[in-house]
């Protein structure tokens, strides 16, 4: 399935690679507009490969008390932050690229400072476990905000290839429909992880004291995860 994914983006790459060359010919942007669809499904095939912060989404929901329409704000933060974060650094790649970027594609500066911050939400979330504290309202937002600061590598190529061939503004317009793409990937993975746990949950409701350690527990486990991985990668 993975290289069937892989081999899916490419076809949809080089065919985007072909539309920015007519552009930068002199090309009808009607034309392209009406290629911008594919990459929503671009976007969305792209965010189903490793990577993208899915296990930290799914962890953090899993352990946290977030509603549906919590756990989508979060996954649209990732999402929004992924792939803007992956824009920005192509727009102003001259005063970044002795800074943040490394090999093509990574930004390897802005992915320790992601999984850092990963790190201390989720030594939160065990501290918070451990001493029953609450939930704080805008904390899911800020947990997306840390995850998308790994930038998105398609991105990075797309808007680096529009912005050689003079038309930036073509790689912005299919950043906007990849980011649909990949929001719609995780926002299916933050759904499918609330219901998890809820599900999980309910189990459990007619017995509170079951219920609470049942939930601090899981809260607990979702932190060490957190802060484990975290750890882990920057020290690979």
């Amino acid at each position: 399935m993975l290289h069937s994914l892989v081999e899916y983006q490419r076809t949809i790459y080089l065919a985007l690679a072909e539309q920015i060359k007519l552009l930068q010919t002199g090309g009808d942007w009607l034309a392209f507009m009406a290629f911008l669809p594919m990459g929503v499904v671009f976007g969305a095939a792209h965010a189903l490969t490793p990577g993208h912060s899915k296990a930290v989404l799914a962890t953090y929901l899993a352990g946290s008390d977030a509603s549906v329409s919590r756990g989508l704000l979060v996954s649209l933060t990732l999402s929004f932050t992924h792939i803007t974060i992956a824009v920005l650094i192509a727009v102003l790649s001259l005063p970044l690229v002795s800074i943040a970027l490394g090999s093509v594609g990574r930004a390897p500066l802005l992915e320790d400072i992601s999984r850092g911050l990963l790190g201390l939400i989720g030594i939160w979330m065990l501290w918070r476990a451990v001493r029953h504290g609450h939930h704080h309202h805008h904390e899911g937002k800020v947990v997306g905000v840390m995850a998308g600061l790994i930038p998105c590598p398609l991105t990075l190529f797309v808007m680096t290839f529009a912005i050689s061939r003079g038309v930036p503004g073509a790689g912005i317009l299919f950043a906007i429909t990849m980011m649909l793409g990949v929001a719609l990937t995780l926002s299916c993975v933050a759904i499918l992880s609330v219901l998890f746990r809820q599900r999980l949950m309910h189990f459990f409701d007619r017995s509170p004291r079951v219920f609470e350690a049942i939930s601090r527990g899981v809260e607990g486990l979702a932190g060490l995860l957190l802060a484990g991985v975290a750890v882990w990668q920057i020290a690979a």
